[in-house]
């Protein structure tokens, strides 16, 4: 597809490389020559110098034979308004980023009005995936699908777990409820696992199950979990904002501790359920008075990468305290093998996860068999994804253990109509379910794509 984009920073730049790589025709837009300059010394595009509120700057950049104008400039009103001129030239699809707290109650009035066909606010859905990892305090990594009725969650198996040496094929008829093993990561290697695969202590795992489950198989399994009631969050920007919001909701505890005067007024001001500390959340005088040390979880969301890093080790130094850090310059990858700060979440792949699996619905709109949810995991390198089942010569219908699947690939669960099917070979594929699959083949765009 031939797919403009508006602003090349971080979200920009990240989801330049994906689309390059997927083999879709990417243009830059920006006013900044400089970053124009970078983003083509790392990517195959094409770049316009301009201003991508002007109709002659979109014209120049191809926009009258665009598939698809993606607007992820730092302002929300110069992405709403380029999308609407984008739209109208066009009639291309639209995609907006759109941050600010005030346009989120009307985001579904902003869309229908102006045409978009997405709109993504990474700092909410990055609250969002903060919120679940708190929620599941053992757990690394949480990932909802069929519309939370199904959970893909990462952990880490511990020294002295019933799950190290035991057969993966072992592990259903040990414990009780639904669990299904879906990724291995060992020493920085990827498993897709079969039933003999062994488990090892120190594996990164990545299991479906439903939460209601997930404290039980803890203490089965060994692993450490503790009921999260008190929240310190470093940093009170808009992020900060939006996850104490839902953690108020949740009735937990949260201190949000910011530098900027105004911005602690403002927050008291919105968060009347929330305490507000002025001062440095890098001061480690003021973290042992606040009572780093007693609180159940601690949150990195100052916009600093390095700071975050920092902020997150010494948390863990003196705390026994559920860790997430946000990580938004610095390569994810080399946090995951280098520091052990906890859990990682990146806005940047937030949001690109959400814009591909938009792009790829699209590309695959005559099929019906449309990828409903998409993941990255293990740092880039495993894709979840959930695709709805049309009727499909050779896929629907056949027994999945008569069904030619490529390797490094699972099917790991089946929602038909609301009932949660763990498959086994002997099931099969309808019209109408949604599936679930997991493998290290980047970029399936369509549910065909598991065949060999």
């Amino acid at each position: 597809m031939n797919i403009i984009i508006a602003g090349c920073g971080k979200v920009g730049t990240t989801l330049g490389e994906q689309l390059v790589r997927e083999r879709h025709e990417v243009t830059f837009i920006d006013t900044a020559p400089e970053l124009l300059k970078k983003v083509m010394g790392m990517i195959d595009v094409q770049v316009i110098e301009g201003n991508c509120t002007v109709y002659s700057t979109l014209k120049e950049a191809g926009i009258e034979h665009a598939d698809l104008f993606i607007a992820v400039t730092d302002s929300d009103e110069i992405n709403l308004l380029s999308c609407l001129i984008a739209k109208k030239a066009s009639n291309c699809h639209t995609v907006a980023r759109v941050r600010n707290p005030e346009y989120n109650e009307d985001i579904q009035f902003i869309k229908q009005e102006m045409g978009l066909s997405l709109t993504i606010n990474p700092e909410w859905a990055t609250a969002v995936e903060i919120a679940r990892l708190i929620q599941i305090p053992s757990a690394m990594e949480v990932d909802s699908f069929a519309n939370n009725r199904v959970n893909m969650i990462r952990f880490l198996i511990p020294e002295g777990s019933v799950l190290a040496d035991m057969k993966v094929a072992d592990v259903g008829g040990a414990f009780k409820g639904s669990f299904l093993i879906c990724v291995i990561e060992r020493n920085h290697e990827i498993i897709i696992p079969s039933g003999d695969v062994v488990l090892k202590k120190g594996d990164n795992i990545s299991v479906i199950m439903p939460l209601a489950e997930v404290d039980k198989m803890c203490k089965e399994v060994g692993i450490h979990t503790r009921n999260i009631k008190n929240v310190m969050i470093a940093g009170g920007g808009t992020m900060s904002y939006y996850l104490a919001k839902i953690l108020n909701k949740a009735n937990k505890r949260v201190k949000i501790i910011e530098m900027n005067r105004k911005r602690c007024e403002l927050l008291s001001g919105l968060l009347p359920k929330t305490m507000i500390i002025h001062g440095d959340a890098t001061d480690n005088k003021l973290l042992e008075e606040e009572d780093l040390a007693a609180t159940d979880a601690f949150v990195a969301l100052t916009g600093f990468d390095e700071e975050n890093l920092f902020l997150s080790l010494h948390a863990k130094k003196v705390a026994n305290a559920k860790n997430i850090v946000k990580i938004n310059r610095i390569r994810v990858e080399e946090v995951s093998e280098e520091l052990n700060v906890g859990s990682v979440v990146s806005p940047k792949f937030i949001t690109t996860e959400f814009i591909l699996q938009y792009v790829r619905a699209m590309e695959n709109s005559k099929s019906n068999n449309s990828i409903e949810t998409l993941y990255r995991l293990m740092d880039n390198r495993v894709e979840a994804l959930e695709f709805v089942v049309c009727d499909t010569p050779g896929l629907t219908g056949v027994q999945l253990q008569d069904l030619k699947l490529k390797k490094n690939l699972l099917l790991c669960c089946i929602n038909r109509g609301g009932k949660i099917i763990t498959p086994s070979g002997q099931d099969c594929l309808l019209e109408g379910d949604s599936v679930i699959v997991v493998t290290t083949h980047l970029g399936l765009k369509r549910l065909s794509d598991i065949l060999k």
